[in-house]
């Protein structure tokens, strides 16, 4: 018996090895993946902010621009209302609307979508709730409910 109790030690130890050996792979693995992830999100927060500064830059060229032949705040003006266009425009194009209905997997648009099929249906009476004080019952249908006969 004492043999058996050894080999148990020794599986015992074995599996705890394992374990261990498992949990660092997997441990360095996820560091692997968020190092790229964090770099890759590093470049995207670069190349937005390059962008802003250069959209800034296009719009004081405008500006200067239209300054030539314009007052100063009337060339102002016109460059702000064109850059509120060009917002405008680009929040439609992000953002699908009613007057575009773009096809779903039936080939079915979805703003031509029956109202029933967006919100789950309501049950006919409200669920009856006990009196305050009163002891709970047991539903039966319950998944929750203990597996056993009282």
């Amino acid at each position: 018996m004492d043999r058996l109790d050894h080999l148990e030690h020794l599986d015992k130890h074995l599996v705890d090895e394992l374990a261990q050996v498992a949990r660092e792979t997997v441990r360095e693995e996820l560091r692997e993946q968020t190092r790229k992830q964090r770099r890759t999100a590093m470049l995207y927060a670069a190349s937005g902010a390059v962008a802003l500064y250069a959209g800034a830059a296009v719009a004081l060229a405008v500006g200067l621009a239209l300054a030539l032949g314009l007052p100063d705040w009337a060339a102002a003006l016109i460059t702000a209302a064109i850059l509120g266009a060009v917002a405008y425009a680009l929040r439609g194009a992000a953002r699908p609307s009613a007057h575009r209905p773009t096809a779903g997997r039936d080939g079915v648009g979805e703003g031509t979508a029956p109202a029933a099929a967006q919100y789950p249906p309501m049950p006919p009476v409200a669920p009856a709730t006990p009196a305050p004080g009163a002891a709970p019952t047991q539903d039966l249908n319950d998944p929750e409910q203990p597996h056993h006969r009282a």
